[in-house]
């Protein structure tokens, strides 16, 4: 079996290789243009690397142009595609919301119009975020609710789905869409939450809490780990496998854990074994499209047979102490 992982060197995808080598045996064609996000040192980092590389592929390519004969030949036919490249950080989405159109809107509409041409093409899995639902201020999103995009890195990942479930009505390309909430994990970006805070404490650095605007409630949001995440996408993947395409359908990829801010900074500090300082800030009001809570709801995996393999403490304890191992010599 043959995979076409797009944006396999960025944080989520290059955990999605590592998982691939150690429990499929498949190959794997990563397709990524080594942007800020894409770092090959990710790969290299990785213990089954030098065992398995063999197995891996790498095409350079950026999506926001057609794929050309040339790299689909170098791509060659394949079995599964999991799209995960994108641009995904909000705030750049806010300063730059056209180049996230064309990385997230235009960019997976050439891989779709590529992907028609794939006769052996077993699965498509649309990889999106649970920021489509918007807001939640109680309750969970399910995989249907209406989209209620708040700002344009969401908004185009809302685009991206429908346009996936266009594909598979009108050129029946065997696509379904996951929803996952915030994925963290060793090798990612500092510019993120967890790998930002562990950072600011073991610095002594004060930690921004986004909150609302009186100041008494942290941000809410779920999260998982990478491994987890490439866990769901395997059981999706096998599921089909087993029991043949039924049509466009979607999936809410759900760790076990609902987390404020600011808890998870304290959680963070007690692994560090620091002290916490922190400010409350209203992000919201100076920077519109940062929600306060985002929820999702998992049952339908559940249902279907999938469980996490690793808790979230376990996930969060690793991830600190890597990072504190790592911080001097990662990004």
């Amino acid at each position: 079996m043959k995979l076409l992982l797009t944006g396999g060197m960025g944080f989520v995808g290059h955990h999605l290789v590592e998982g691939a080598l150690k429990n499929t045996n498949w190959d794997i064609i990563i397709l990524d243009r080594l942007d800020t996000s894409g770092n090959p040192n990710r790969l290299e980092d990785i213990q089954i690397w030098e065992k398995e590389k063999n197995r891996v592929k790498f095409v350079w390519w950026d999506l926001k142009s057609e794929l050309n004969d040339e790299v689909s030949h170098e791509i060659g036919k394949v079995d599964y595609i999991w799209h995960v490249a994108a641009s995904s950080h909000v705030d750049r989405s806010i300063e730059d919301p056209l180049g996230f159109v064309l990385d997230n809107v235009v960019g997976t509409t050439n891989l779709l119009n590529w992907a028609r041409g794939q006769e052996k093409l077993r699965l498509f899995i649309n990889f999106s975020t649970d920021e489509v639902f918007g807001p939640v201020e109680c309750g969970k999103s399910k995989e249907y609710d209406h989209h209620h995009p708040k700002n344009p890195y969401a908004a185009t990942k809302s685009a991206q789905e429908a346009l996936g479930e266009a594909f598979q009505n009108c050129y029946k390309l065997p696509i379904i869409t996951t929803h996952t909430m915030n994925v963290f994990g060793e090798r990612q970006h500092p510019e993120k939450f967890i790998p930002s805070t562990i950072r600011k404490i073991l610095n002594d650095e004060t930690v921004i809490i986004h909150s609302n605007p009186a100041k008494t409630k942290a941000a809410i949001r779920s999260y998982i780990h990478a491994r987890n995440v490439f866990n769901a996408l395997l059981f999706l993947t096998r599921e089909f496998e087993m029991n043949g395409y039924r049509g466009y359908d979607e999936y809410n990829i759900v760790g076990e854990v609902e987390i404020d801010a600011l808890t998870l900074a304290l959680k963070i500090a007690q692994i560090c074994n620091k002290k916490l300082n922190y400010e409350m800030v209203d992000f919201h009001s100076s920077r519109p499209g940062h929600d306060l809570r985002y929820a999702l709801d998992g049952s339908k995996l559940k249902r279907m047979g999938w469980k996490l393999p690793k808790t979230f403490n376990q996930s969060l304890t690793k991830t600190v102490m890597w990072e504190i191992d790592r911080k001097d010599t990662w990004l």
